[in-house]
């Protein structure tokens, strides 16, 4: 894997403040074509992790957010050009390697697959989140 960037809101630099917010917009407002709140003011509280591909572009991306007793994983994005390369598996499986809580997160049900792969399960019954189907998932 590369570098594992990590830094809390107010340590992002504007540059990569703007690299991962780009991405995350990229994917799931334009790709998805799901126009809704992507900067949801959650982003202030969230420790953010990135990696950078070979030519310095964003490969793959998640926040950290605390949620009671357990650690919420959120906009978990890879860019389509890395996809299929193990940047977002190998992104997620890092941070999970540093929590010892419980994790949880909300998964598009067309990516439920990967988080199974990742040791996680789904955890309550599907719900709509802007048009788009989702599973509560947690990981113990």
């Amino acid at each position: 894997m590369t570098e594992l960037h990590r830094a809390p809101f107010a340590e992002l630099s504007v540059d990569d403040l703007h690299d991962v917010l780009a991405l995350r917009v990229r994917v799931f407002v334009v790709e998805q074509a799901c126009a809704y709140q992507e900067i949801d003011g959650l982003d202030r509280a969230a420790e953010h992790v990135w990696t950078r591909g070979p030519d310095g572009e964003v490969a793959a991306y998640l926040r950290v957010l605390a949620e009671g007793d357990a650690v919420r994983l959120g906009r978990i994005v890879t860019a389509p050009e890395h996809r299929g390369t193990g940047a977002g598996a190998a992104l997620v499986r890092a941070v999970l390697a540093g929590i010892d809580a419980p994790v949880v997160l909300g998964a598009q049900v067309a990516a439920r697959g990967f988080y199974e792969r990742l040791g996680f399960v789904v955890d309550g019954p599907g719900y709509d989140e802007d048009g788009i189907p989702h599973v509560p998932m947690r990981l113990s």
